[in-house]
């Protein structure tokens, strides 16, 4: 049995132990990771994931009682995990444009696309707008500018994030096209 107090003798067959749930269950993990991320690269981390923190961690008791229901459990969880980490580096990239946008403003940008950016910048709610100039103006984290406005740092999180999403739409209405 696999826990935080593990006997010298269980020592001794822990990484025969490993193997044997590997090689029995490793198909298994990495067709549902599949399944759901539909990438190989990201199914196969979720994979290694699984085992790694097993061998870290420990079997937890259900592990060792529904081995089937814990791996798909694991790596359903897993995959999840992935595409939102997969849509976080989406927004990010979302971010650095507009971020791009906001401090190259008065440089490199012609002044109907400026004008239209400080216009609706203009029609954000004041806080939305502040925190947008925060942020990419003068380039504070979402935990310096909780501080600074004595906010939560997930409310700055959502409020920049609506914000952002709210400002990409005016300036598709502005441009009369999409961006």
């Amino acid at each position: 049995m696999l826990s935080a107090t593990i006997s010298e003798k269980t020592r001794a067959t822990l990484p025969e132990e490993f193997e044997r749930l590997y090689r029995q269950h490793a198909p298994f993990i990495y067709r549902t990771a599949l399944r759901i991320t539909r990438s190989a690269e990201e199914s196969e981390d979720i994979l290694q994931t699984i085992f790694l923190r097993l061998i870290r961690n420990g079997c937890p008791t259900s592990l060792l009682q529904q081995p089937m229901a814990y791996f798909h459990r694991a790596a359903v969880n897993g995959a999840l995990d992935a595409i939102r980490r997969r849509k976080s580096r989406a927004s990010a990239a979302n971010v650095h444009e507009i971020g791009a946008v906001l401090h190259n403003a008065d440089s490199s940008l012609d002044e109907k696309i400026d004008r239209e950016l400080r216009q609706a910048i203009e029609e954000l709610s004041p806080a939305a707008a502040e925190m947008l100039i925060l942020r990419y103006t003068h380039g504070h984290s979402d935990a310096e500018i909780a501080t600074m406005l004595g906010k939560s740092r997930g409310v700055v999180a959502v409020m920049l994030y609506r914000a952002r999403a709210r400002l990409k739409t005016l300036i598709r209405q502005l441009q009369g096209d999409e961006l």
